[in-house]
């Protein structure tokens, strides 16, 4: 392993786990990728089962509605009806000609009948000539009821299903009303409404190919319109764009052929042929002749018309109709018209009603779908013949879409509705996919193996650097270790064999003594470095503390150091104050001496160029009650950025081929784990110029 660390740098390691990095993240990667695309794909289906599911609870909605419509009798579109057997002769009022108009279908307008000639007529209005108040309306209601027939007949007109004129029962009962207005004043709006019938009655007629012939009209409102006719309902339907411009994405919605084929969203639109005709048998009253009063009018008002109910019998008309399915279509002016074809006595009738386009598709698919988990990730748009008409969306605050362009999304299913409804769909898009409990598990588990994993790589590449920079270090420290033990080794044989040939007269003995002294004290100061380190890498370093006098220290020390820095030509100077010279302090002596010799001969080596050759020990008294003790030089000092650094074990900031300084680099380092051992602190300061050491001690009492 160490072999492998020495010929490896920072940048390979990084390259090298950066490879091992990717060959780990990448295939865990795609294994969450393919964990959350197969979690998207079944969270997609799950919620395509809940579209089909509202799609089909809206279509079962409009069936019963409209289910309601068709089995209402031909007579319901009369003001009058016979209730019961005909041959009791009971006649009231029909069911349709109540105000305001009540239906289960939302937006509903009101009901009409247009007989063979194209003449339009309301169950609102009884029969031309007849005064509303015999049946218990009042003058209000009755100005509300023909201002609704007016409006009912202007929408018809505007979209071509009926002439303009003022025709048919309910044109003569409205003619008849407005004459009678200056009696019962209205409001505005009625007076509009009166006046465009009275002006419909008197404006010149239409050139031949825009007037309706006969009911024609309405068997071309679901023929396929021409593309100008279908801009044209584009412009007057509100509509927000075609289906096709939504744009939206369909990727999601491959299935199997069999399920394509039998999908309710591939229901033709011509479901309405499978739809049959029915028959009935019907009543009406018929006016009784000369008085222009229906027979009814006895049975509804028997106190004020029993004379009359003398005068003539009631008679009452039975015969068989023929009534087709009810059909739905889309007019120029945005309204629904429903609508049904009826024969009776060999003339076709059109009966139906008018409902408001948005009332209508708001009334049943808003609230159903707002109850469903849908609403809070797609948008449920409305169309209507390819055109989009609205959309709905779970977000309060939106509402339902102005715009094509806030309804993109990827496509979660479309549907078209059961016949009469069958030019309209139902295209749920997706806003988002809310989250599901497997998705947030993969969520967990990802974010831990990102920590995990990144964590991991981070350590490694720690430990890693360090393991390179140890082995570094370590070779450096060899060759330090060499180093020093080869120089004073070859100096003192040097210095022996000289002694020994009696080369050296009685002058140079004593300073061939001397160096070897030095020399061998330098020697033992080194191996007692060593093996101190090596007792620190096994955790087997050993304190003993005891109560010492700071000047019993300093008398140790300057014996042991005082001689070496002479001889080393520097000035040795000892600053103590009388207050830390009386102070104890809890250290082991021979420890404390040792961190003092290595701060002093730091100085020396990394101070031998400097203009003054001096070192300064010092000690004094805090007031905190520490003690503190200074090593200073006058040499260049320690950089800022290597000052936390020096006291890390084999630091050294030269190369040991170019260093013009001996060491091993683990001086420093044994200060700094001597003094924590026994419980001081030490610290480096640069001053100007040179650098200081300081280490301190707490006192004790």
């Amino acid at each position: 392993m160490q072999t492998a660390l020495t010929g490896l740098d920072r940048k390979h390691l990084r390259r090298w786990l950066a490879m091992f990095f990717l060959a780990v993240v990448i295939p865990t990667g795609i294994l969450v990728y393919q964990a959350y695309s197969q979690l998207k794909w079944e969270a997609f289906h799950q919620h395509r089962g809940l579209a089909e599911e509202l799609a089909a609870r809206i279509d079962r909605h409009y069936r019963q509605l409209l289910n309601e419509e068709e089995t209402r009798n031909f007579s319901d579109y009369a003001f009058l009806v016979i209730a019961g057997d005909p041959a009791a002769s009971f006649v009231q009022r029909s069911p349709l000609s109540d105000y305001p108009v009540s239906s289960a279908i939302p937006g509903l307008i009101g009901y009409f009948q247009v007989d063979a000639a194209g003449a339009f007529s309301t169950p609102l209005l009884p029969s031309a000539g007849v005064d509303p108040g015999t049946y218990g309306i009042s003058t209000e209601e009755r100005e509300q009821r023909l201002a609704l027939a007016g409006r009912m007949q202007q929408i018809l007109s505007r979209n071509r299903l009926v002439r303009d004129g003022a025709s048919g029962t309910a044109g003569k009962a409205m003619r008849a009303q407005a004459g009678a207005r200056s009696d019962h004043p209205a409001t505005d709006k009625d007076s509009a409404a009166y006046l465009s019938l009275d002006d419909a009655a008197t404006s010149p007629p239409r050139p031949p190919q825009q007037q309706p012939a006969g009911q024609a009209s309405f068997d071309r409102l679901n023929e396929p319109a021409a593309p100008l006719q279908q801009e044209r309902k584009q412009k007057h339907g509100t509509a927000l764009g075609r289906v096709e411009d939504l744009k939206l994405d369909s990727r999601f919605q491959v299935r199997p052929a069999e399920e394509r084929q039998a999908g309710p969203a591939d229901e033709p639109a011509s479901a309405l042929e499978k739809r049959a005709a029915r028959r009935e048998r019907s009543a009406l009253p018929e006016p009784l002749p000369g008085t222009g009063l229906s027979s009814a009018e006895p049975v509804l008002e028997a106190e004020t018309a029993a004379p009359r109910m003398a005068q003539a019998p009631l008679r009452i008309h039975t015969f068989e109709s023929e009534i087709d399915p009810f059909e739905i279509s889309l007019l120029d002016s945005g309204h629904f018209v429903l609508f049904r074809r009826v024969w009776r006595d060999g003339q076709r009738y059109v009966q139906g009603a008018l409902i408001e386009q948005q009332l209508f598709l708001q009334g049943v698919i808003q609230p159903d779908f707002r109850e469903t988990a849908l609403a809070q990730m797609s948008d449920l748009i409305v169309a209507y013949q390819g055109n989009v008409f609205t959309a709905f969306t779970g977000q309060a605050a939106r509402g339902y879409l102005s715009s094509a362009e806030e309804l993109r999304g990827a496509l979660l299913y479309q549907r078209r509705l059961s016949a009469p409804l069958g030019g309209m769909e139902l295209i749920f898009s997706i806003t988002r996919l809310p989250s599901t409990p497997g998705s947030t598990l993969i969520s967990w588990i990802t974010a831990v193996l990102a920590l995990v994993l990144l964590g991991g790589f981070y350590l490694m590449y720690r430990l890693g650097a360090g393991q390179i920079d140890l082995a570094r270090q370590q070779q450096d420290f060899v060759s330090a270790v060499s180093h020093e033990l080869k120089t004073p080794l070859t100096s003192i044989r040097m210095y022996g064999e000289m002694l020994r040939e009696g080369w050296a007269d009685d002058e140079k003995k004593q300073a061939y003594y001397d160096y070897i002294f030095d020399e061998s004290e330098r020697l033992s100061r080194l191996i007692g470095n060593v093996l101190q380190l090596a007792r620190m890498t096994r955790n087997d370093l050993q304190v003993d503390l005891k109560p010492v006098s700071v000047g019993e220290l300093l008398d140790t020390v300057h014996s042991r150091i005082g001689a070496q820095v002479e001889r080393a030509g520097f000035e040795f100077r000892l600053d103590c104050s009388d207050a830390a010279t009386r102070s104890t302090i809890r250290v082991d002596a021979d420890y404390f001496t040792q961190v003092i010799i290595n701060l002093v001969d730091n100085a020396i080596k990394f101070s031998a160029r400097a203009e003054r050759r001096a070192i300064d020990l010092g000690c004094a008294r805090q007031q905190d009650g520490r003690v503190l003790f200074s090593v200073r030089d006058y040499g260049p000092g320690i950089p800022r950025d290597q000052m936390k650094k020096i006291f890390r074990l084999f630091y050294r900031s030269e190369n040991e081929l170019t260093r013009e300084t001996v060491g091993t680099g683990i001086g420093l380092a044994l200060v700094h784990q001597l003094v924590v051992a026994m419980g001081g602190q030490v610290d480096v300061v640069n001053q100007t110029p040179g650098a200081e050491f300081r280490v301190s001690f707490p006192e004790t009492s």
